[in-house]
């Protein structure tokens, strides 16, 4: 039977990140995907323009509708935007306790817009990150998780190791911004560190890429994968999801989560 996994974020109308992205990529890579919206943005490939964050009790109540009745093996978080939520999904994973959880830390939308409140930052740090299994930060998150500046792989293990030390025992800094290498990622285990070297594809067609490859992580976790060969399955799956990207709009277009479809 196929393993169910949560998405635990906010909700895209244009399809090309948020839970939107995150159930495309978890059913591309066999998995049952389920979501929690935390907040209903307004947005498209040129940015986002309004966000809604949904009252608390109904955030709670769609945990314990999932909960109560799915067998979850695998938790994936996105936009997490305020104290409250943050809090919130921190407490309710505690008691639920899924096998695995993997965060990924959305600071920032591709337009410049901001998705996690700056009271909301330590609440994140001090309770979520600790729960996690994976933690995957973009060069910039991990900036701001670190206290650090990243522009070589040298400055990105520096970055991974202070993370590592907030309770998360295996980093993952998503490099497609990496001066010195760009498109490699570099996971951190607390022991070891391993490098994904990738093919940079020059495209504007990557709305959406960190919340795809976390659930594409997600999806393979659940599938009891270990994590360094999850990550592995995860970036080939990405890379050929932008190699395939969809010029829709008229700014950063959607990765194809289907490409291997017709």
């Amino acid at each position: 039977m196929k393993k169910a996994v949560l998405t635990i974020a906010g909700s895209d109308p244009s399809g090309g990140a948020g839970i939107q992205a995150d159930i495309k990529a978890m059913s591309a890579n066999g998995v049952f995907g389920m979501s929690v919206v935390t907040s209903i943005t307004a947005q498209n490939t040129m940015g986002v323009t309004s966000v809604f964050h949904l009252p608390i009790q109904m955030l709670e109540a769609q945990m314990d509708a999932i909960f109560s009745d799915i067998p979850v093996t695998c938790v994936k978080t996105g936009m997490l935007a305020t104290p409250d939520i943050v809090t919130t999904v921190s407490r309710k994973l505690r008691e639920m306790a899924p096998n695995s959880l993997v965060v990924d830390p959305v600071m920032i939308a591709k337009g410049g817009h901001r998705l996690l409140e700056s009271d909301a930052m330590e609440l994140l740090i001090r309770e979520l990150i600790p729960q996690a299994t994976l933690i995957t930060p973009n060069v910039f998150e991990a900036e701001v998780l670190s206290h650090t500046s990243i522009r070589t792989l040298a400055e990105a293990r520096n970055a991974a190791k202070i993370i590592f030390k907030l309770g998360c025992p295996n980093v993952l800094i998503k490099g497609g911004h990496l001066a010195e290498r760009p498109g490699t990622d570099l996971l951190y285990d607390g022991r070891f560190f391993k490098m994904y070297p990738g093919e940079f594809i020059d495209t504007p067609h990557t709305h959406g890429t960190g919340c795809t490859f976390a659930s594409a992580i997600a999806a393979h976790l659940a599938k009891g994968t270990p994590i360094p060969e999850a990550i592995d399955i995860a970036k080939r799956y990405l890379t050929e999801a932008i190699r395939h990207g969809l010029p829709l709009g008229n700014g950063h277009g959607p990765t194809d989560h289907f490409y291997f479809i017709n």
